[in-house]
Order: C-alpha cells, then sequence, then structure tokens
C-alpha cells in the first residue's frame, strides 16, 4: 500500500506569466514512466498565474482522476509524459497550450495556469 501524497500548496508567482511551457519536478518519481499514449492516475491542483486563485482539485473530491493523456490539454499532454509513477510536477501552461485565447468560450480562457500533478499511475 503506497501512501497518498500529501495536497500541495502552490506559491504565488513573480513576475508576468511564461509564453512557454514550464515542467519543473518537484519530486521526481521511480516507477513506470508516462509515455504520451498513457492513461494516467494523478492528483491534480490548479490555480489561476495572475490570481493564485485556485479553479479546480482532484484533491477536493477526494479522489484521483483518470484519463488517457491524448484527451486532456495540450500542457499536460506535453509536460506529463517522461514523468514517473510517484512523482510530482509543476506544470505553468499558458493560454495556448490551456483552454485558448481570451474569448474562447472557457472560463479559463486567455489564462495562463499552474497545475501541481501527482502522478499514482500509468497504463
Amino acid at each position: 500500500m503506497t501512501t497518498q501524497p500529501e495536497r500541495p500548496e502552490i506559491d504565488a508567482p513573480e513576475g508576468p506569466a511564461p509564453t512557454e511551457l514550464v515542467v519543473e519536478d518537484v519530486v521526481v518519481g521511480d516507477g513506470p514512466e508516462a509515455t504520451p499514449g498513457s492513461t494516467v492516475d494523478v492528483h491534480y491542483l490548479g490555480v489561476e498565474y495572475e490570481t493564485g486563485d485556485e479553479f479546480d482539485a482532484s484533491w477536493n473530491r477526494g479522489q484521483s482522476i483518470n484519463f488517457p493523456l491524448r484527451s486532456l490539454i495540450a500542457g499536460w499532454q506535453q509536460g506529463i509524459p517522461g514523468m514517473k509513477v510517484g512523482g510530482r510536477r509543476k506544470l505553468v501552461v499558458p493560454p495556448e497550450l490551456a483552454y485558448g485565447p481570451a474569448g474562447g468560450g472557457h472560463r479559463l480562457s486567455g489564462k495562463t495556469l499552474i497545475f501541481v500533478i501527482d502522478l499514482l499511475g500509468v497504463s
């Protein structure tokens, strides 16, 4: 039985939002590695870069999510492969790799997003 990681905290970023995807390993895992075709089991926390406001977190629902990577936003499709189970990775995702430019119809369109993702499993 593996222990669940603790809910992450995201410090307010400083400076302008990056225009490229930023991938930062907080904890490097030692389990199987995610590939672009993987289905991933993750816990995640997402906040808006500009305000630091949390917009979603699997932690709030008390359970992880399981998704094929190819069905997720481009920032996750590019930022999760290479990550290993047991790892925690921070992604800073510009709008074009998230929900598109402002006015795109999604409430997060035009926003740079920060995610902290714990990889619990891959298949």
